[in-house]
């Protein structure tokens, strides 16, 4: 039987994720408390997202959900409480910014915001939160003509990867004399046990309770499996051994691993890790 083994929430987009036992699903992704994934982001100066995939030490800086505020921590720094709740309309600053090729509105975190972060990873930037107001979506080239939500995702709200499809690289990386390599590498959402490896590549869709996730896209990978997400330095790099085996003509020839997903029924409906799920492959 399958089941919903891990359960990954990350608040602000390429920093640490917080493992939780439930999570509400919603069509912009998980959310917890009302904290929605990936609802927060770095900035430089001219509004662009950062990522560990330049900045590394990203990963070293930890969230944890307190009643009303967002408590943050990294090494050699004292540890930063950002609120949770909406700063008033009538005081808020705001500002244009851009992930990927979308541009939005986000709230500005303030001064002593960013000038924690820019020392936590060593180089001026920003705290952005996305606005009330903005929209994103998905691309409707791979939803299938549906405009989902997402926040400051790569570019779809449901990262999803099956234990077997770690298990098996992890089988090739150590009959290379290479180390074993944790989930996090690969900063899924929601990870299912007891399916084959890979096996999410062919899903038409997956039942959990009254949820329905679709996995539309092959999610195409980037240096961030080469950071060892404990030290936010290199660790044992996976990409070789994946490019062996793990290219998608589909996607260009791009090494993929684990599905990008939409949320196509039960918007609202709780998640909990252990719970059964049904797979039904497209094919």
């Amino acid at each position: 039987m399958a089941i919903l083994s891990e359960l990954i929430l990350y608040p602000i987009k390429s920093c640490a994720g917080i493992s939780v036992r439930e999570a509400t699903l919603t069509r912009s992704g998980l959310s917890v408390d009302a904290v929605y994934d990936r609802e927060w982001m770095l900035i430089d100066e001219h509004g662009q997202f950062l990522t560990q995939r330049e900045h590394p030490r990203m990963a070293l800086i930890v969230p944890r959900l307190l009643s009303d505020t967002l408590e943050l921590r990294a090494p050699g720094m004292l540890r930063l409480e950002i609120p949770l709740g909406l700063p008033d309309p009538d005081h808020e600053v705001t500002r244009e910014v851009t992930v990927w090729e979308d541009t939005v509105l986000a709230y500005d975190c303030d001064e002593t915001t960013a000038t924690w972060f820019s020392k936590a990873i060593g180089v001026a930037c920003r705290l952005v939160r996305f606005h009330a107001t903005a929209t994103r979506v998905s691309s409707t080239k791979w939803t299938g003509g549906l405009a989902e939500p997402t926040l400051f995702s790569d570019g779809y709200p449901i990262l999803m990867v099956g234990q077997a499809s770690l298990d098996d690289l992890n089988e090739k990386m150590r009959a290379a004399g290479r180390e074993a390599l944790p989930m996090n590498r690969f900063r899924p959402n929601i990870v299912i046990e007891g399916i084959d490896a890979f096996e999410e590549d062919y899903a038409e869709h997956f039942a959990l309770g009254a949820a329905r996730l679709k996995p539309v896209k092959p999610c195409s990978r980037c240096p961030i499996p080469a950071v060892d997400q404990a030290t936010g330095e290199p660790g044992p790099d996976p990409l070789d051994i994946l490019r062996t085996y793990r290219s998608k003509a589909v996607m260009d020839d791009k090494i993929c691993f684990g599905m990008n997903a939409i949320v196509t029924d039960g918007d609202g409906e709780r998640l909990h890790v252990g719970q059964p799920v049904t797979m039904t492959l497209a094919f």
